[in-house]
């Protein structure tokens, strides 16, 4: 058996028993009653007089007035909009759910602070018109479910104002298009999964029961009760200390509708062990905040954009953990932004709700520079600095393809020094532009359509290949070494087994030397053949070839990637234009390294430094293997 598939069999053993244990330990659990709701509307995430707290955190922080006012501002812009309308964009609807939350979230808001009658009606409207669609697209249940959570947040936050036909009809559409088709098996596959899929249909299901339970006492219980059963599933994929196997981008979604499902449950019932307890979610901020370089721009592995984000759900972990550090990455994008580009957050309210009592003028420097994740997709996360936008940012992964929007990219690194992010990711491509085309872009079996994709394979990521073939889809490396000196923070990972049948071993090492420069060390040991290997690097930086060396230059700045290693390799670049055309463009961008070939059993080594032009004179080969690191 496999590490991976040992690593697997003992997680979903462990689990089932976590499980087993959850849900038999009734004297721990918290009861749902099948009756009456525990208070009256509204009840979801803000109680009744809350609005208060909000407005006094506004008065006191410039922060929260700031983004307080984008969000009035933007229900403001929103009055004279039309309603959403029924429009699929190929098998999705979701983004019709998205910009219905959006407009119902931020409008329901602004009625519940300010009270003025305008955003009420303007929320009614979009309600209303919501109700009236034939379905929410049951066929994809995101889309059911983030239009249910948009939904119930107006029927509950609005409920007294509205008049009694407007209740019966938007009500009904919560329980017949949201709630009851959440019941078809033919819908609820999510239930089983360990991804954002559960989290996001079990969130919205959760809102819209909690939403309706005093008219649907029943059915609330049976959605509530199957969520407290089945939530643990994607809760186990923190473990064992919070690295979300889906990337940046998915732990925002993902995360957000796990935090919305856990407030507004403890909230009314009082903290549920089998909900928020678990280890590795807890610690999950401190996943997301070293996922962002000092550019502020995360590493985007996996389907994801290297833009970052404010992250509302932080909040609610820095409020949940009394760490306040956790906000020091979301403080810096809001210095480094401002609040204009907040306007079309979804969740952008809860950050309201979320960050009472929080002082952000106080927000402390995170203690370590760096980061280990283990699980099902291990990281490594190192800086030089936190203060200083200069400072050099290693990301490092290890991992399986296999992973739910997983990439072919084990062993792969991004780099940033001097304000310059030289080694690169170019992170998704649109869904839609493959999936148009009749293209199943989520196999995961190594002759998978997905693996066909330019951006999703091999030979875009910063990693090695070898004989011109991808890496296995059934390979998993763990992150097996690391260190956090001053003098030498580095990572290595052991990743053989997703070059199964292409080298019989093979191991990298990445690290910060004396704050100044970084190194990536490779120790290959080839089979019975000969054996060629390119070393690969996506840079956006303008790449100038000289011996066992590469200059790159971009805005200004300069970094000099220099190779040791054997004496026939040869110095490259690769052009990223799309060579099929389903491929999305890649403008801006150069793929750069080296290639040679290796004589049968035989080890061999690279080291490349990447070398920011002001340590051009310090920096200096290692030559130390890995074990001795």
């Amino acid at each position: 058996m496999s590490g991976f598939m040992k690593l697997k069999f003992g997680f979903l053993i462990a689990l089932q028993i976590l499980m087993f244990s959850l849900l038999s330990c009734k004297e721990e659990k918290v009861d749902v009653p099948a009756g009456t709701a525990p208070v009256d509307h509204p009840r979801i995430l803000l109680l009744a007089g809350e609005e208060s707290d909000i407005l006094d955190a506004v008065a006191t922080s410039a922060t929260l007035k700031s983004i307080h006012e984008t969000i009035l501002s933007r229900s403001n812009s929103m009055l004279g909009e039309k309603p959403v309308e029924r429009e699929l964009i190929g098998r999705r609807l979701l983004d019709k759910s998205r910009k219905a939350l959006h407009r119902i979230f931020f409008l329901s808001y602004s009625y519940r602070v300010t009270g003025y009658e305008k955003y009420l009606n303007r929320a009614q409207t979009e309600m209303l018109a919501v109700a009236e669609f034939a379905d929410w697209n049951p066929s994809h249940f995101l889309d059911v479910a983030e239009m249910t959570a948009a939904m119930a947040i107006g029927y509950d936050w609005l409920y007294h104002d509205m008049t009694d036909e407007n209740r019966k009809i938007i009500r009904k559409a919560i329980v017949e298009k949201g709630l009851k088709p959440s019941m078809n098996s033919q819908n609820n596959s999510w239930l089983r999964a360990t991804t954002n899929w559960n989290q996001v249909c079990n969130g919205g299901m959760i809102l819209g029961a909690l939403a309706v339970m005093e008219h649907e006492p029943d059915l609330a219980k049976i959605i509530i009760d199957r969520a407290r059963e089945t939530i643990v599933l994607p809760l186990g994929d923190y473990e064992p200390n919070g690295a979300y196997p889906e990337g940046y981008s998915y732990w925002g979604y993902g995360t957000t509708y796990n935090v919305f499902m856990i407030d507004a449950l403890e909230r009314l019932y009082g903290a549920d062990p089998s909900l928020g307890s678990f280890h590795g979610f807890l610690q999950t901020g401190k996943f997301i905040q070293h996922m962002i370089a000092p550019s502020t721009y995360c590493y985007n592995w996996g389907d994801c954009a290297y833009r970052t984000s404010l992250n509302p759900a932080l909040f609610w972990f820095a409020r949940r953990m009394g760490d306040n550090s956790l906000l020091w990455t979301e403080r810096k994008y809001l210095e480094t932004h401002g609040t204009s580009k907040l306007t079309g957050m979804n969740s952008l309210p809860a950050l309201m709700i979320w960050s009472r009592n929080v002082d952000l003028d106080a927000v402390s420097m995170p203690e370590s520079k760096s980061w280990t994740g283990e699980g099902k997709n291990p990281v490594h996360l190192m800086r030089t600095s936190w203060d200083d936008p200069k400072a050099i940012y290693l990301g490092f992964k290890a991992g399986s393809p296999s992973v739910n929007h997983g990439h072919m990219d084990i062993g792969s690194f991004v780099m940033e020094a001097n304000g310059v992010r030289w080694a690169h990711d170019l992170g998704m491509q649109n869904y839609e532009s493959l999936e148009t085309l009749g293209m199943k872009i989520f196999g995961k079996t190594q002759d998978a359509e997905r693996w066909t994709v330019f951006r999703m394979n091999t030979y875009s990521h910063n990693v090695l290949i070898v004989d011109g073939e991808q890496q296995r889809v059934d390979g998993y490396a763990n992150i097996d070494k690391t260190s956090s000196g001053e003098v030498f923070q580095f990572a290595v990972s052991d990743i053989s087994s997703v070059y199964n049948g292409q080298l019989h071993s093979a191991k990298r090492g990445v690290g910060n030397i004396d704050g100044a420069y970084s190194i990536i060390r490779d120790e290959l040991t080839t089979l019975d053949k000969h054996t060629k290997v390119r070393w690969n690097m996506l840079t956006p930086a303008k790449v100038e070839l000289l011996s066992k060396e590469a200059k790159l230059t971009k805005d200004g700045k300069v970094l000099y990637l220099k190779v040791q290693g054997p004496k026939n390799l040869e110095m490259k670049t690769w052009s990223t234009a799309p060579t099929n055309d389903y491929d999305e463009q890649n403008p801006g961008t150069i793929l750069v390294g080296f290639e040679c070939e290796l004589q049968p059993n035989t080890s061999e080594t690279f080291e490349v430094l990447l070398v920011p032009e002001a340590a051009l004179d310090e920096a200096v080969f290692v030559n130390k293997s890995l074990g001795a690191w």
